[in-house]
């Protein structure tokens, strides 16, 4: 069903009409921009809704390349944490950049909804969602290629909706890619660029926000804007981490560098945490160490190698590994990698690999290794992503809790957390690594601890069924708050990554200082408060509220 005849079912369907109207009725909020403590359809109204019909003819009608959908909205409500169901009011599938910005400019001028631009949909906690509202599907938005420049500072043009794993593909043909990653690469450039981007990459070269040349935004006034260091500063870097609150990402200018054929994939196990987080530390402050450091924790695990398989790391001693035992002791992983290219010799590359290792504090027993291509290794989550699917294990709840922790108070963080309050593993991993601040941009939207090392400490359970040895929903939310109430009760000074928060102190506490500026950039690009409703920091402003043009006004 097209737009046009989904518009005639729509007239000839009186519940239809029903149904759209109490959403409209349930989206209107106060009549100004505010900060929202937790706005769900029980907000208080007093906004008067704008005639259904009339919404749903004037969005049909606008002069679009691309087309909006009414129905069939499904996939656009829910995500990746699989938690929430918000069926959005309407789809748009953009073929231009100025359909993004018609539909923007429309909505904030003639109706009270709110707008969520959606990627490949990995947000945890309904982020990207529009609950009554529209959902822009940025996948729709057509590259116009994916454009390498090889020079003296490399780079590649792409679409905000293009997956990591596609610019991957195209650049390696040209013997370049990105320099930093995120751990699972099908997901959009607008989508990770909106939070960070953080891989075991990032402290030699900082997230994937410190390695963009230059943006094309459409902001929440409807404006298409091309930005960078130079130009349109404050907007780029508003952008940059920014939750999605001052302007879509259309196109992205990304930085690249030579890139390897293969990898010298490692993992080295530790007993004890400080000897584990000391050799993670002294890796990262070397300049020419290993390309890429990560860590995981095994807690209550006894075959590590069954485990290590799913996730596509093969050590070339098989046998070792499928010996070693954990006797249901708490390990901590570190995991390291070497790029090489096929014609260095590989002795070379071995004499400095086994150099570095020995530098470090592991069991010695617990050495294991694989080679693997560059684009294997760097595709790896998807491998498991496959095998998951396979099992029906991928389509389920995944209570995430991702979080930045200052080096000061790691020691304190692993001892309390990894030997009492998260008993198990079993239900998916927990990363942990260092990264350097040093090599984090402090101008853009992102907050991180006030320290010169802080750590991410990631887990990433799966609510899968007990009968397949998992924990429920319920037991792995409760774990997420012990952890968060561990870490305010201590005042470790711990800042979410992805955040998710529920009241207005929260959000304020998590910007800190940085609040005043961040809502005021807000008011500034996106004054009637439309995008990114997900996140729940900012409540939807009227549009013919006469108060938009005075400062954002707080709750």
């Amino acid at each position: 069903m097209g737009p046009t005849s989904s518009l005639r079912f729509c007239k000839r369907n009186n519940k239809t009409f029903l149904r759209i109207f109490m959403i409209l009725v349930l989206s209107c909020i106060p009549g100004r921009t505010n900060l929202c403590s937790n706005p769900s359809v029980s907000t208080p109204i007093d906004l008067p809704p704008s005639n259904p019909s009339d919404i749903h003819s004037s969005l049909d009608s606008l002069d679009l390349e691309g087309y909006i959908i009414f129905h069939d909205v499904h996939n656009a409500s829910k995500d990746f944490g699989n938690r929430y169901q918000l069926p959005p009011l309407a789809i748009l599938h953009p073929k231009s950049v100025s359909d993004v910005s018609t539909v923007m400019r429309h909505i904030g001028s003639t109706t009270n909804l709110t707008v969520a631009a959606r990627g490949h949909g990995h947000s945890l906690q309904g982020q990207a969602l529009a609950h009554q509202g529209v959902v822009i599907n940025m996948e729709s938005l057509p590259s116009p290629g994916i454009k390498i420049h090889k020079g003296k500072q490399s780079y590649v043009d792409v679409s905000g909706g293009e997956l990591w794993i596609n610019i991957l593909r195209e650049t390696l043909k040209t013997g370049l890619s990105p320099k930093s990653w995120t751990d699972y690469l099908h997901l959009t450039v607008g989508g990770t660029l909106s939070n960070a981007g953080i891989s075991g990459q990032a402290f030699k070269h900082g997230p994937q926000i410190n390695n963009v040349y230059q943006l094309e935004i459409v902001t929440g006034k409807g404006e298409v804007v091309t930005c960078s260091q130079k130009r349109n500063s404050e907007l780029f870097h508003s952008v940059l981490g920014g939750l999605g609150q001052f302007g879509i990402i259309t196109r992205a200018r990304i930085s690249l560098g030579p890139a390897p054929h293969m990898v010298k994939w490692i993992r080295v196990l530790y007993s004890d945490f400080s000897a584990f987080s000391r050799d993670q530390e002294h890796l990262i402050s070397k300049d020419n160490a290993f390309d890429y450091v990560e860590g995981f924790v095994i807690i209550n695990r006894t075959d590590i190698l069954n485990n290590w398989r799913s996730s596509s790391f093969t050590p070339s001693d098989s046998t070792k590994a499928s010996q070693f035992k954990s006797h249901g002791k708490t390990l901590y992983c570190l995991e390291v990698v070497k790029y090489f290219n096929s014609e260095e010799a590989n002795s070379m590359n071995n004499q400095e690999t086994e150099k570095l290792l020995s530098e470090l504090s592991y069991i010695p027993s617990t050495l294991f290794s694989s080679e693997v291509t560059y684009i294997e290794f760097l595709d790896r989550v998807h491998t498991a992503e496959m095998k998951l699917r396979a099992k029906g294990l991928w389509e389920v709840p995944h209570p995430w809790l991702n979080l930045l922790i200052p080096k000061s108070r790691i020691l304190n963080f692993a001892d309390k957390v990894f030997n009492g309050i998260v008993t198990s593993n079993h239900n998916g991993p927990i990363l942990i690594y260092p990264v350097n601040q040093s090599k984090w941009n402090k101008h853009t939207s992102l907050i991180t601890p006030n320290e010169d090392i802080f750590y991410l400490v990631a887990f990433l359970p799966s609510a899968v069924p007990k009968s397949s040895g998992g924990n429920d929903l319920e037991y792995l939310l409760r774990q997420n708050q012990r952890v968060l109430s561990f870490c305010e009760e201590a005042n470790m000074d711990v800042k979410q990554y992805l955040p998710h928060y529920e009241t207005q102190r929260e959000w304020r506490s998590h910007f800190g200082e940085r609040w005043e500026t961040f809502a005021k950039r807000k008011h500034k690009y996106d004054p009637l408060g439309i995008l990114a409703p997900g996140q729940r920091i900012f409540r939807r402003a009227s549009s013919s509220s006469s108060q938009v043009s005075h400062p954002i006004q707080l709750l």
